[in-house]
């Protein structure tokens, strides 16, 4: 069987409200990255970090994964406020318009697109829901993408439900050093084994999602 190549796009939110995981979201993005450079598989990766002063900053664009460089403090810096939904739309958009102009030979066999964020959309401008759901349900059930929804707050997951965000791929995290190197460990994982084509699709399972209520249990009963 031919060796299979991957593209990652992974939209991060480097909103003012990730000030507190910086570290957290630094650490486990290059804790991922090296995960990724040690699958033999092929695979490219983009970046995009977003917030309102910059929506949509292109760090890496179909980048080799053994190319790209680990975050830093210079290079993550959280700040404003979250244009999720221009930040998705964009992102779709502008991989499929990519996708469509390169030749067929040189077209990834999957493509996962992620996105990491700990709010509420509240300042997006270019694009609505009704504009990212037709574009995520294209997606999904056309190109057969493998989206991907992490999400510190509860209430922002449940609107990625609203969206077209799948359950099975979509999970929460806590806010916290354990929750986060836990969600950024899950995703690892899960990648590694669909580029390896060990499996079908990036859905967690229970002990991915078994790690985050562990940690939630270890923080309302830290004696045991």
């Amino acid at each position: 069987m031919a060796e299979s190549y991957t593209h990652i796009s992974i939209i991060l939110d480097r909103t003012g409200s990730m000030d507190t995981i910086q570290d957290d979201v630094i650490g486990g993005f290059n804790q991922f990255l090296t995960s990724q450079q040690e699958e033999t598989a092929r695979a490219t990766l983009t970046l995009v970090q977003f917030d309102s002063q910059d929506p949509y900053e292109v760090i890496y664009q179909f980048a080799p994964i053994d190319q790209v460089a680990p975050l830093s403090h210079e290079t993550y810096v959280p700040r404003a406020s979250t244009p999720l939904l221009d930040a998705i739309g964009r992102g779709i958009i502008d991989l499929a318009h990519r996708l469509a102009t390169m030749p067929a030979g040189e077209k990834p066999d999957q493509v996962v697109f992620v996105i990491i964020t700990d709010g509420q959309e509240n300042s997006s401008r270019e694009f609505k829901k009704a504009q990212v759901m037709k574009l995520l349900a294209e997606k999904q059930e056309q190109d057969k993408w493998q989206f991907v929804f992490l999400s510190a707050d509860l209430t922002a997951l449940d609107d990625a439900m609203d969206y077209g965000f799948q359950a099975p791929a979509a999970m929460s995290f806590d806010k916290d050093a354990q929750g986060t190197a836990a969600v950024f460990e899950s995703l690892a994982k899960n990648v590694r084994s669909y580029r390896a084509q060990k499996a079908e699709s990036l859905a967690f399972d229970e002990e991915d999602r078994a790690q985050q209520r562990s940690e939630k249990a270890r923080k309302q009963d830290p004696e045991d």
